[in-house]
């Protein structure tokens, strides 16, 4: 049996160095894969300047992660920062990191279109770090699908990719740290290079020189939390009056016993989680993962345009743009389909319900593809904040 490469050249085929299809089929939630120049000649669109000055935003996520080596301490202060904070670090080993930069910028959002082998409701976002020379955030285990991008400098990446391999915490640090790490791999990545990391593989980042690196993050719900927020929904909708009952209950042997007949009960009651309607499961699930882990909430406009001023500014040239945190997907149902936008859902045709899903904005024609159906959730959605009308450029 052939062994499968876990380092190979991009330049041919970016951004996997292979069909999608077979990197699918043989590391995707299987085994990292190293891909030199995933991404031949890249130029970081932004600079560390850039995110320093996102880092010090109110409304954006923003960490840093500072070590001391001799004791081998570390520490996490959150964001936002104040513009003279960095001027103050250290010269070496301390980490910016930023996540959803992909809601703030559109040139990193961009680089999302090169991941379109994958479902797009699984995509969660791009964080983007900062080191300097020795800057880490230490050894440590991700549970979910990352695709680390090197955009500046060079960064030195371990992993343990053995199976089996150690995953207790440090109970030292708040930082969710490895207590034991041996690397079977060591690689320094240039720009353009891209690690891929399945879930659970240990791995270890350290800058070589001041360096950027982009991590492509995926949505990956635990089944604790979509266990809780199907019972929560599936709750919301019992009646208040819909409680345990007894109408049949015969003198107790024991009062301190709970009998099989008390259990017998109990099931009835939670017998709705066992025969789940399938429309209402697909449903649930639809408005859950385009609100799962969301960057941030989106506020209705002051004014709602009307349905003839959104069809006339259209036709003379404007669009409507969709709002960087407005996640939407679609789903079949029958013949037809269901619109998910933010938890939200509407039932449409699968051409209106694809459009919407996936177009970032809606010019003239493509309000001319939807259905009545579809028109009426846009307008819904651009009333909700998902779309902000932009007004034709003036002819000068």
């Amino acid at each position: 049996m052939k062994q499968l490469a876990i380092e190979v050249n991009g330049a041919g085929a970016p951004p996997l160095g292979m069909r999608p299809e077979v990197f699918l089929r043989d590391y995707w939630q299987k085994r990292p894969l190293l891909v030199r120049q995933a991404f031949p000649g890249f130029v970081s669109p932004i600079t560390p300047e850039d995110l320093a000055g996102l880092a010090c935003e109110e409304a954006a996520l923003a960490r840093v992660v500072l070590h001391d080596r001799k004791r081998d301490r570390w520490e996490l202060r959150n964001g936002p920062f104040s513009e003279d904070s960095f001027p103050r670090l250290p010269k070496k080993d301390w980490t910016l990191l930023v996540q959803d930069v992909d809601k703030w910028d559109m040139d990193i959002r961009a680089l999302l279109a090169a991941f379109r082998f994958l479902p797009s409701w699984r995509l969660d976002d791009v964080m983007v770090s900062f080191a300097v020379p020795g800057g880490s955030v230490g050894a440590h285990v991700d549970q979910y699908d990352v695709f680390l991008l090197q955009a500046h400098g060079h960064r030195r990446w371990q992993i343990d990719s053995r199976p089996g391999a150690p995953t207790a915490f440090r109970d030292d640090v708040e930082l969710k740290l490895l207590r034991e790490f041996e690397p079977d791999h060591d690689w320094v990545l240039a720009p353009g290079d891209m690690l891929y990391l399945p879930p659970g593989v240990p791995h270890h980042g350290v800058a070589e020189d001041a360096c950027l690196t982009f991590s492509v993050g995926m949505r990956a719900p635990s089944q604790a939390e979509l266990m809780l927020d199907l019972a929560e929904e599936l709750a919301a909708a019992l009646p208040e009056e819909a409680r345990y009952a007894d109408p049949d209950l015969a003198l107790p042997a024991d009062p301190h016993e709970i009998d099989e007949a008390a259990f017998n009960r109990v099931r009835a009651a939670v017998a709705g989680l066992q025969s789940l309607d399938e429309a209402a499961l697909r449903t649930w699930f639809g408005r859950f993962i385009t609100q799962y882990r969301a960057a941030g909430s989106l506020a209705p406009p002051v004014r709602v345009p009307s349905v003839a001023t959104v069809a006339d500014t259209l036709a003379r040239g404007g669009r409507l743009l969709r709002h960087p945190h407005a996640r939407h997907a679609w789903a079949r149902e029958g013949r037809a389909a269901r619109l998910h936008a933010n938890g939200l859902s509407w039932p449409m045709p699968v051409a209106s319900a694809r459009l919407l899903a996936g177009a970032d904005d809606i010019d003239g024609d493509a309000l001319a593809r939807l259905d009545e159906a579809g028109r009426t959730a846009l307008h819904a959605l651009l009333a909700q904040g998902h779309y902000h009308l932009e007004k034709p450029a003036r002819r000068r």
